[in-house]
């Protein structure tokens, strides 16, 4: 898995026009899900996110977690984050997990940061998202298996 972590004052995610994921403080995850990856790995993610210490303390340190400011999390399915760019200037896709694998750990990510009582909203897996935020700081963190 790969991925994009960041804090936001506010996120957004519509389809054709319309809104169907709207978060305010909080983080908005950008997720990849490559061909190797698995409800074990999707866990150490979610745990990793939920307490990410990324958030100000009452003395400005970056101290806090989620779940401390009551935050949300906007999740939003990535798969360019696999691009691999290597070979010339079109990206190729072919390290990105299979569709149907890919959806059903995106779909199993989004019910496991449920569980924690943080308020998820999320994207349309395999559609055409514009996505809007306001990163707050800016805080973005990038995760992957070499810093898991």
């Amino acid at each position: 898995m790969k991925l994009v972590i960041q804090r936001v004052k506010y996120a957004e995610v519509k389809v054709d026009g319309k809104s169907i994921g709207k978060i305010d403080k909080g983080f908005l995850v950008l997720l990849g899900v490559g061909h190797d990856d698995t409800q074990e790995i999707a866990d150490k993610f979610v745990k990793k996110i939920i307490n990410l210490r990324v958030f100000e303390d009452e003395n400005g340190k970056m101290n806090k977690s989620i779940k401390d400011v009551n935050g949300n999390i906007l999740i939003v399915s990535q798969f360019t984050l696999y691009a691999d760019c290597s070979h010339g200037n079109r990206p190729s896709f072919i390290n990105a997990g299979a569709p149907d694998k890919a959806n059903e750990l995106y779909e199993y990510f989004k019910e496991k940061c449920k569980e924690y009582d943080v308020p998820v909203e999320s994207g349309i897996f395999g559609a055409d998202m514009a996505v809007e935020l306001l990163n707050d700081g800016p805080v973005t963190i990038l995760l992957d298996d070499n810093n898991l």
